[in-house]
């Protein structure tokens, strides 16, 4: 007995970590970026609900939190300076973390509800992002098209893609050569929540794939892969290793400043896509299916077309000329 005692306290002491609902809650998420994303938001709630900015999220009391707490914390977050996006992007991680708590037996059914019971901050805001008109587009390729080393051939493929899809950064980072159907001229692409969808390349984007995957071969992994200072892939168990998001973000920030081109982000080429196809009289629907939103509410953000429909009806508008001083 004295054994088995022993032995069940060892069990217990093994498993005690994953009775935090932060860990909990990252553990269930399907994508690193999600993870990466998701805990960043957690230490920040912790760090401002501690007043300590070295504070974390793990082992803190989420399940000791209740209604007066959630809403304190609401208005905090709401007080940072921060976007409404960004702060309901924390309200849903705050709201998640609740709920994992709750599912571990260490909230009642009611305090999880309340404490849960949360509006987001509502927002008017445009999307953020600008377009990316196609001279950018064009001195951007035109500058890795004049790098012969391989990660010329790679980056010239990536801005090709971002630009024909509008695929999230996290998306092209998590692509691997068995979701390139050349014969469809197709990508499947995993999404948010695991969503998968099918993307179209147009033919100047596939010539540019091609010519990447002659450099990079066709061995199996992932579809774009760091490249060492010595112009090697880098591999991981015998593959091609994949990419980050922030990386992907990187190439284009360091291809555009070498093109004397302005900022853009891997979001502001998805914004440019959906504007461009709303206004070549692409659907809504199928807009929405091209970029993976969930909702047509979403895509519907990102049309150009009504604000230049005002911009044209201010046109019609004449100033009076001033008389003769």
């Amino acid at each position: 007995m004295e054994a088995l005692a022993v032995s069940g306290r060892e069990v217990a002491s093994a498993v005690e970590p994953a009775a935090d609902p932060y860990t909990v809650y990252l553990d269930s998420l399907a994508s690193a970026e999600s993870r990466r994303t998701m805990k960043g938001c957690l230490d920040r709630i912790a760090a401002v609900l501690t007043g300590n900015e070295e504070a974390g999220g793990a082992g803190q009391p989420w399940h000791l939190l209740r209604y007066e707490h959630t809403v304190r914390i609401r208005a905090l977050l709401a007080g940072q300076g921060w976007s409404p996006a960004h702060v309901n992007k924390h309200l849903v991680a705050l709201r998640r973390v609740l709920r994992e708590a709750w599912r571990l037996g260490q909230m009642t059914a009611e305090d999880y509800h309340r404490a849960a019971d949360l509006a987001g901050v509502e927002s008017t805001r445009l999307p953020s992002g600008q377009h990316v008109p196609p001279e950018i587009v064009a001195a951007a390729l035109a500058v890795c098209q004049d790098d012969d080393s391989p990660a010329g051939a790679r980056d010239s493929a990536l801005f090709a893609l971002l630009y024909s899809t509008g695929c999230r950064r996290a998306e092209v980072a998590a692509m691997t050569l068995a979701d390139y159907d050349p014969g469809a001229r197709s990508l499947r692409v995993r999404g948010k929540r695991d969503k998968e969808r099918l993307v179209y390349l147009t033919a100047e984007a596939i010539s540019r794939l091609e010519r990447w995957l002659a450099v990079r071969g066709q061995a199996a992994g992932a579809l774009f892969s760091p490249i060492s200072r010595a112009g090697r892939l880098r591999m991981r168990d015998g593959r091609p290793a994949s990419m980050t998001g922030q990386a992907v973000a990187d190439i284009l920030a360091r291809r555009l400043a070498a093109a004397g081109a302005s900022p853009r982000t891997p979001h502001d080429f998805r914004r440019t896509f959906i504007g461009e196809l709303l206004d070549a009289g692409v659907d809504l629907a199928t807009t929405q299916a091209l970029v993976g939103h969930s909702s047509p509410a979403t895509t519907a953000r990102y049309d150009r077309r009504p604000e230049r429909r005002r911009r044209e009806a201010v046109d019609r508008l004449r100033l009076p000329d001033a008389r003769p001083l």
